[in-house]
């Protein structure tokens, strides 16, 4: 039988009632009370990150045809487009968790020109510490020929990079578009930060695949992670509702100076006190002073009773 006489398969009549259910519910539509509700594009927002990427290391990225005096030109055009397309997007982030009218609503409009220009004030220091994290790498690693490798090729210089810039979107409030930021780099490299966590100048992370790093996480200086590691949250408690409580500080806080080996996985809000080292796959739920060496055999001697609650 040919093509134009096969009997389709699937027809409008089968199609119909899956469309209906599919459509049907919370999830089936984007209508808010205001009207029209637009969520922001992961297309533009990635778009954002790479021309921010192209200023943070102008030469790198972008274009490598620069000179001094292109680069002033360069730096400003790319960073007038970024703004212009993160003020779209942090709009329509705004009004989409709102259920505002994405094209009509002051509020929006204005809280998302504020948060654009506080933004763009923050971008000297992301410069910084980004900056800082290329050292850290040459400074961490004696396979690292030259800190342009570190700038083109280490996933967790593209991971920690995305981060910063998505934390400083995070903590002016911003929705939706930081994590955006963050899992796109998670899907690339395997390296999973929250746009919350709050990081010094000069993290290095090496090789990175499996790096997890929790929302309410506060490291230090010159820490460095090795891939597998998960700064993690034990069971956080519910309320009387049976629901989660969220907000609580419930992710490790990592001093300054620390290095942290492959595979280990510290959980629940306890502190690695400066200077200290935690081995390979040691599992971790209690403090540990200053300049600590903790290994797997002195963190299995922790009583089972620790363990519970995970």
């Amino acid at each position: 039988m040919s093509d134009a006489k096969r009997v389709p398969a699937v027809d409008q009549v089968a199609l119909a009632p899956v469309v209906e259910a599919l459509c049907r519910g919370p999830t089936g539509t984007l209508s808010g009370a205001g009207g029209r509700v637009t969520l922001p594009s992961r297309e533009a927002v990635i778009r954002i990150v790479e021309d921010l990427r192209a200023v943070l290391f102008p030469g790198y990225f972008g274009t490598n045809d620069l000179n001094d005096e292109s680069l002033h030109y360069f730096v400003g055009a790319t960073l007038a487009r970024a703004m212009r397309s993160l003020e779209q997007q942090v709009r329509r982030g705004l009004a989409f968790t709102e259920r505002h009218d994405v094209y009509s609503c002051t509020h929006c409009f204005e809280a998302a020109e504020a948060v654009t220009k506080a933004f763009l004030a923050k971008l000297p220091e992301v410069r910084r510490l980004v900056h800082s994290d290329v050292e850290a790498a040459y400074e961490g690693d004696p396979a690292l020929k030259s800190r342009d490798e570190a700038i083109f090729a280490y996933p967790g210089m593209f991971a920690v990079t995305n981060q910063r810039i998505a934390h400083e979107l995070h903590v002016l409030g911003v929705p939706l578009i930081p994590r955006i930021i963050t899992e796109h780099a998670h899907t690339l490299t395997g390296i999973d930060i929250h746009p919350g966590a709050r990081i010094g100048e000069k993290l290095f992370i090496d090789h990175g695949t499996g790096v997890v790093v929790g929302e309410t996480s506060i490291i230090g200086k010159n820490v460095r992670i090795y891939q597998g590691v998960t700064l993690g949250a034990k069971s956080f408690p519910l309320d009387q509702n049976g629901n989660p409580i969220k907000g609580i500080d419930r992710h490790p806080i990592v001093e300054d100076d620390v290095v942290i080996y492959a595979g280990a996985t510290i959980l629940g809000r306890i502190t690695i006190g400066k200077g200290s080292s935690v081995g390979g796959n040691v599992w971790l739920m209690r403090s540990v002073p200053p300049g600590s060496r903790v290994t797997q055999a002195e963190a299995s001697e922790l009583q089972f009773a620790h363990g519970a609650g995970i």
